[in-house]
């Protein structure tokens, strides 16, 4: 009788290896990228309370923003304080704009977030700008 070996050869198994090796290095930075984006997105939240505010002010005020950048006046509610992932949001007194900075741990750089408002047709619109921009963690 012949015996019949059964298995992998070497080489076959070094394939395998290969391309699991080429997966991971594809899959791990987007992995990354994810997280990342997901904690950013508490950053984003953050400033929702204050845009809903805002955009109430506008319309009462017709797009004076002027009138709509402090806290405890027009219909302005209070700022959101600190959290696991956000370090800070500020409003601006002048041009009602929203500025929320992430914390420099947990996965995240310290990115701002900033929400610029512009009122046309009785509608406002909001420009995002800042660092989460150009590290691509919030939608512009």
């Amino acid at each position: 009788m012949k015996n019949v070996q059964k298995g992998f050869t070497l080489i076959e198994l070094m394939i395998v290896v290969a391309i699991i090796g080429i997966l991971a290095a594809i899959a791990l930075p987007a992995y990354n990228q994810y997280t990342k984006r997901a904690k950013f997105t508490e950053v984003v939240q953050a400033t929702a309370g204050l845009k809903a505010d805002v955009e109430v002010c506008a319309d009462d005020q017709n797009g004076d923003f002027t009138k709509c950048g402090t806290p405890g006046t027009n219909n302005i509610g209070a700022l959101p304080g600190a959290s696991k992932y956000v370090a800070s949001v500020t409003i601006d007194a002048a041009t009602a704009a929203i500025t929320a900075k992430a914390v420099s741990a947990n996965g995240l750089s310290g990115e701002d977030y900033v929400l610029t408002p512009t009122f046309a047709n009785g509608r406002t619109t909001w420009a995002i700008t800042g660092g989460c921009v150009a590290a691509n963690v919030c939608k512009q």
